[in-house]
């Protein structure tokens, strides 16, 4: 716990993002922010086998070759705004090396634009996003494919 001093004032920083300001004997909580930090955490995977059956069958997708962006509105939400995953074809990659190579890319293209994917939402989505070719494409590239993908996917959706 940071504790900082500023003349009369005293303010306590909590792990949580909480801020307490205490003035002489009462003290008076401030709003707490919620920070979009580039992470993956495990509560932004998509895991259920359900969910992946239903997004696979109707779900709508986006394409900015070599990547596909599948999506489907969820109705009901676990206080997450969307869950994500990605899967890289084995009829391309044969080795489990690569698609795991692919994989990483990927997530870590994810990670560092999701604010550009998540911006304007207003209901829960289930996202997956696919590695459709053979091609070997750097990550430079790869991470200028998935930015546009992600703009084409928000065109699609004020439709």
């Amino acid at each position: 716990m940071d504790v900082v001093e500023f003349g009369v004032e005293l303010i306590v920083k909590n792990v949580e993002m909480t801020k307490i300001r205490f003035i002489a004997t009462e003290f008076v909580p401030l709003p707490t922010f919620r920070i979009m930090a580039n992470t993956y955490p495990k509560n932004e995977k998509l895991k259920s086998r359900n969910t992946i059956d239903t997004l696979f069958s109707k779900g709508k997708s986006v394409s900015k070759y070599p990547l596909r962006l599948v999506y489907i509105a969820q109705e009901t939400g676990d206080g997450e705004l969307f869950k994500m995953g990605v899967s890289v074809s084995k009829k391309h990659f044969k080795k489990a090396v690569d698609r795991n190579y692919f994989k990483r890319l990927l997530r870590e293209s994810y990670r560092l634009n999701k604010t550009l994917l998540l911006q304007n939402l207003e209901q829960p989505y289930a996202f997956m996003l696919l590695y459709q070719s053979k091609d070997r494409l750097s990550f430079a590239e790869i991470q200028l494919k998935t930015v546009q993908l992600f703009e084409k996917f928000h065109t699609g959706i004020q439709k």
